[in-house]
């Protein structure tokens, strides 16, 4: 009987091998022509796959259930656990917690190769900040481009600089709508569980959330605004913006969301070492983008961006952080409760923040060092100083910085 991985290893090798052509022809049937079907045709299927029918006992079942902070795992009424996918956040607890290992992360691999392989359009990498080190200490930024472009990818987008846009956004947001103590704001930047948890859960904060798209989505529709045909694939550690490409006010900015792991596979399929390639050509973000993928650094970078913007305003910024579900929820807890003086509150879904997401490859520790390290290699401290962001804005029609606080369809959402 054919395992779901070796399904997934074959269905890799022979996408690759077609060249995008559709010519793969894999029989299967029962439970795994569903897994097939998964894999081809990931964006039709939930964001947590159930591979077959778990045997554990309705207390297993329950233990499961409970370990799920957003109430979306309760046993189902075929006796296997069932997921409710208008609560999911894609945090991937489940998958981990699942000793049948019968659950598993959505996979846009397939037809990100596909587009890759066919050739038929621009394809574009968009690489989360948290990617240095992860496909080994040796691999710079300028060899991870190089590989992708080995891969097919026509460039490599750090999505750091669009980091650095939002947090100029905020940053300006923060200056403008803070003016007396009382007055706060919850950053909207960066993580889908820590806005899905304030939606979902804390939804009384909301009015205090600002209008901002992820730095995943800017990115993504910055490259359709200058090439309307080209693909966009963003690349990273969480299962979570794989949802957050498909939430309907979004859809259309990401074609496809792989993990480092599923880039990974990747370069094993196709036998590109990193470590062996020549350097290409960098972007220029500042360190407040780059340190975006670790707990606290948003808050830092916004931080230093409102001192740097307006150093004679009255009331200070004051951050405070959390990262992990429960942390997360004890702090805006203590926010409703009146048990903090912070004015900027930043939550990360995973413990560590983006180093720390469930399919980054690196220990999370790492992960941190070598954000760190990224992050002071950064010739800019914050986006005000960085001429990239200011020639970029300009590129986008943005006359001036504060320009950014009018409404854009490339920056600003509304929940």
């Amino acid at each position: 009987m054919t395992t779901f991985q070796e399904l997934y290893r074959r269905l890799v090798k022979d996408t690759i091998q077609s060249k995008g052509g559709g010519s793969i022809a894999i029989k299967a049937e029962g439970e795994a022509a569903v897994q097939l079907d998964c894999l081809l045709r990931p964006q039709q299927h939930p964001l947590v796959w159930r591979l077959g029918n778990c045997d554990c006992s309705p207390e297993e079942q329950d233990r499961c259930a409970a370990g799920c902070d957003f109430e979306a795992v309760r046993p189902g009424k075929d006796g296997s656990i069932a997921i409710d996918n208008t609560l999911c956040v894609g945090c991937g607890i489940c998958i981990d917690r699942c000793h049948a290992q019968k659950l598993m992360a959505s996979k846009d691999i397939i037809p990100a190769l596909n587009a890759i392989c066919s050739g038929e359009n621009l394809v574009y990498a968009l690489v989360a900040p948290a990617f240095y080190g992860q496909f080994g200490p040796e691999v710079t930024p300028g060899r991870l481009r190089t590989a992708l472009k080995r891969v097919g990818f026509y460039g490599m987008v750090e999505v750091a600089l669009f980091a650095d846009i939002l947090t100029l956004k905020e940053a300006l947001e923060f200056d403008r709508n803070i003016q007396k103590e009382s007055d706060y704001q919850l950053t909207s930047c960066c993580c889908p569980m820590w806005i899905a948890m304030i939606r979902k859960v804390y939804h009384q904060l909301m009015p205090y959330v600002p209008g901002s798209v992820s730095p995943m989505i800017a990115s993504g529709r910055m490259i359709k605004s200058m090439h309307p045909e080209a693909v966009t694939v963003f690349i990273g550690p969480c299962i979570a913006k794989k949802s957050e490409a498909r939430e309907a006010d979004l859809a259309g900015a990401v074609d496809f969301v792989l993990t480092f792991q599923e880039v990974q596979d990747i370069f094993d399929a196709m036998e590109i070492d990193p470590v062996s390639l020549e350097e290409s050509e960098s972007d220029h973000s500042s360190r407040a983008g780059r340190i975006y993928a670790r707990n606290g650094g948003v808050s830092e970078a916004v931080k230093r961006t409102v001192e740097h913007l307006n150093p004679q305003r009255t009331i200070q910024i004051r951050t405070q952080q959390a990262d992990g579900v429960v942390a997360c929820k004890a702090m805006l807890n203590d926010l409703l409760a009146g048990k903090t003086t912070a004015n900027f509150f930043e939550g990360m879904g995973c413990v560590g923040g983006c180093v720390g997401g469930p399919k980054a490859i690196i220990d999370r520790s790492l992960g941190r060092e070598n954000v760190e390290t990224y992050g002071n290699e950064a010739i800019y401290a914050t986006p005000v100083e960085n001429p990239n962001v200011t020639e970029m804005l300009h590129q986008l029609g943005f006359d001036t910085v504060e320009s950014l606080l009018e409404h854009s369809d490339l920056f600003t959402r509304k929940f």
